[in-house]
């Protein structure tokens, strides 16, 4: 690579930072949907174990008990799992994949499906501290007064975990976390590009906003039935609390039993709406974000036209 070349590339810790930055400006907007999934998934669970809303109706009391500030209860800890899991998942796939390529041959698809598995399992396990806090954050507005872990930010919850539960709390459910990392990466990196090419091939779709939009929905309603149920076994996990010493769930196998068995089958995908719709939308709005900070670095640090890189 040439000097000149060189100077008008962006670094690729620059990257990862800006990766991560696109994540967290997405989560400001669909913050109140991960907030409404999370609180379908634990529905089933203590004195509302046997009270069935839809989507809509918790989104009402949500908004009635709690105001628009209770639609964004556990912002912080969703910053960081996006800060944490998005930088590193980044970071590690760009490495495996220099590391993967040939001198003029980038990975094949499958490799870069298993890239994409190992990736993400390494960013679930570097986020999961921040997941755990997202987790009990979002619960606590569902519990009675004397329940409420009342965490006043993503700090104050990663300091209390500890000292109240120990260090090991922080990763509690690490293993579900990491392996529904697993499938949405599976997931997405296959049916995304899949979608993209059945769209073009239309010839209504052409490369655009419009495209990535579409794509991304289709990939992300493929992506959401494949990986709730153990995103439910995640959620419920890191939200348990130990009683006598004995905890709620042995594991996530545990946990996916005695939801079919006490909620039936169908509750494995509770808090299906608000997470479809989170998915897609978060795709579209990091990917924007992305494009704006590249071509800010570029305009403002590199000195170039974006557009001629």
């Amino acid at each position: 690579m040439s000097e000149s070349n060189k100077k008008t590339t962006i670094p690729n810790y620059m990257r990862f930072i800006m990766g991560g930055s696109a994540g967290m400006g997405a989560t400001l907007f669909v913050q109140p949907l991960d907030l409404l999934k999370n609180r379908m998934q634990l529905s089933g669970m203590g004195a509302d174990a046997k009270v069935k809303k839809t989507s809509i109706q918790m989104f009402g009391e949500i908004l009635k008990t709690e105001g628009i500030t209770g639609m964004y209860s556990g912002l912080s800890a969703g910053l960081m799992r996006q800060a944490t899991y998005t930088t590193t998942r980044l970071g590690v796939y760009t490495w495996l994949f220099s590391r993967f390529s040939g001198e003029d041959s980038p990975p094949g698809f499958l490799m870069k499906a298993g890239l994409g598995m190992t990736a993400g399992m390494c960013g679930a396990f570097v986020g999961t501290p921040a997941e755990v806090a997202l987790i009990r954050m979002t619960a606590d507005g569902r519990l009675p007064a004397d329940q409420k872990r009342n965490y006043t930010s993503v700090f104050n919850a990663l300091v209390r975990i500890t000292r109240e539960e120990g260090l090991l709390a922080l990763w509690r459910g690490a293993i579900p976390t990491m392996g529904r990392a697993m499938v949405v990466n599976a997931a997405q990196l296959a049916s995304y590009s899949q979608a993209k090419e059945i769209l073009i091939s239309t010839g209504y779709f052409h490369d655009g906003l419009f495209l990535f939009f579409n794509a991304s929905m289709i990939s992300g309603l493929i992506t959401t039935i494949s990986s709730m149920p153990v995103d439910i076994a995640k959620t419920r996990i890191q939200n348990m609390k130990i009683t006598d010493g004995k905890p709620e769930f042995k594991g996530a196998f545990d946990v996916l039993g005695k939801v079919v068995e006490r909620e039936g089958f169908f509750a494995l995908w509770k808090g299906f709406t608000p997470y479809y719709c989170r998915i897609g939308p978060h795709t579209v709005l990091t990917f924007i974000f992305l494009e704006q900070l590249n071509s800010a670095y570029y305009k403002y640090i590199l000195k170039v036209d974006p557009k001629a890189t």
